[in-house]
């Protein structure tokens, strides 16, 4: 599956990393009009704290183009090969979680990391979205329930034997997971916000 061509490869990154670090939750409140989106709640630039003003429709939107930049990188990708489709992928999970033009301090990749598996490997949308509906069922923690899914992911993919995307997705996870840390301190601590509870 390794392919040597170093340019072409560093190319397909930066691409990816180009569309990922699009800061669309943070250009969507700007044009709105709403107060500068790092400034409120968590500070973070998702679709979870553009919700926390009160704009429905603009939280939906954020959702919707931080999946589709990376669904875009891959496919892009994908014209040449799956192996440029996954760096092209992991660039734009790169970009959205370490943006250069907000300095790194990006989201926490959740929808992006949804946006990828459906142009990657369409069957891991499907086991991200059982499980988050399930464990946020069961638990109303919108944080747990990404963590549980980004995990059934690559483990879903391995079962599948699709390997090269399993182990692109296990990466991704990690990283995932890292930027959760906060999330998971607060839920150890029994203090993480529920879904529908109130900023």
């Amino acid at each position: 599956m390794f392919q040597p061509d170093l340019p072409f490869n560093l190319a397909m990154l930066i691409m990816g990393y180009l569309f990922g670090s699009i800061p669309f939750g943070l250009i969507l409140t700007k044009l709105a009009g709403t107060e500068d989106l790092r400034s409120i709640g968590s500070g973070n630039i998702g679709a979870t704290n553009v919700l926390r003003t009160g704009r429905k429709g603009l939280a939906a939107g954020t959702l919707l183009l931080d999946a589709l930049k990376g669904t875009v990188a891959v496919l892009i990708g994908l014209r040449f090969s799956e192996y440029a489709g996954i760096v092209a992928g992991l660039g734009a999970f790169l970009g959205h979680l370490y943006p250069v033009w907000l300095k790194g301090k990006g989201g926490k990749g959740v929808a992006t990391f949804l946006g990828i598996t459906l142009a990657l490997a369409w069957p891991g949308t499907l086991v991200f979205a059982v499980v988050w509906l399930g464990v946020a069922f069961l638990t109303r923690y919108s944080s747990a329930a990404a963590l549980a899914a980004s995990a059934a992911v690559p483990l879903g993919l391995w079962a599948m034997g699709r390997t090269a995307p399993a182990e692109l997705f296990t990466a991704l996870a990690i990283l995932l997971w890292f930027k959760h840390w906060p999330n998971i301190s607060r839920l150890m601590e029994g203090t993480e916000s529920k879904i529908g509870d109130k900023s």
